[in-house]
């Protein structure tokens, strides 16, 4: 049997407006990085990687000048208006068999060894499996005026991570064949809608995505923790 071969996309398109800034979060500084070259770094850094594409938008006036804008696994392709439509278009210029990991470009605290464990899950159950962290704190469901409803049972409930690894051609075939792509958030939900089971990895829980101003300041203390273990 054919040893499996592994790529990671990175859509970076985005605004992400929430974190109020004059420019793309990716972009914002983070230590001595952007936040999109720390997301990026582990898997150019990783030896079972082969590519790296990165889905930008066409105006992006940012990545170029990155330090890490040459690295001969790197690969840019122009991004669409929803992020599925910038993974489709990084996914069409890589291998039909290839498993890609699929990242998103503001979650910078990414460890190599939850790459390291869906690329085992791959190697050994040849099928897709996306990071996860178990739901710790009460859940609780509420009306569209915020007036609590019920209280959800939080027993096998997980908040979604990236990466999030498929059979490039599995994850293709799943996306052009939903016609609302509207309900296609993340990969795994693509892969939920036509009906094929995905495996959840616990991943760590400090993987976390910056969304709001606070969150930099959490991803800074986590990324200064693991360089100073390094």
């Amino acid at each position: 049997m054919s040893k499996l071969s592994f790529s990671a996309v990175i859509p970076a398109a985005g605004i992400g407006k929430r974190v109020g800034a004059q420019i793309p979060k990716q972009y914002l500084s983070l230590l001595d990085k952007t936040i999109i070259e720390h997301s990026i770094t582990p898997f150019l850094n990783h030896p079972q990687i082969n590519k790296v594409v990165v889905s930008i938008a066409q105006n992006d006036q940012w990545f170029h000048l990155l330090g890490l804008a040459n690295h001969p696994k790197l690969r840019i392709v122009e991004g669409g208006k929803e992020r599925v439509d910038s993974v489709l278009s990084a996914l069409k210029v890589l291998p039909d068999s290839e498993y890609i990991l699929v990242h998103d470009a503001a979650r910078p605290c990414l460890q190599t060894q939850d790459i390291d464990k869906l690329i085992a899950h791959a190697n050994t159950y040849k099928s897709g499996a996306m990071l996860g962290c178990r739901v710790r704190d009460t859940m609780k469901r509420t009306d569209l005026h915020n007036n609590i409803e019920r209280t959800v049972d939080r027993n096998n409930l997980w908040h979604a991570l990236t990466p999030q690894m498929f059979n490039n051609q599995q994850l293709i075939s799943a996306i052009t064949s939903i016609q609302e792509q509207h309900l296609i958030t993340d990969e795994a939900s693509a892969i939920e809608l036509v009906g094929a089971a995905i495996t959840v990895i616990e991943g760590r829980s400090d993987n976390l995505k910056v969304t709001q101003p606070e969150d930099l300041l959490l991803a800074e203390f986590y990324l200064s923790k693991f360089n100073a273990h390094n």
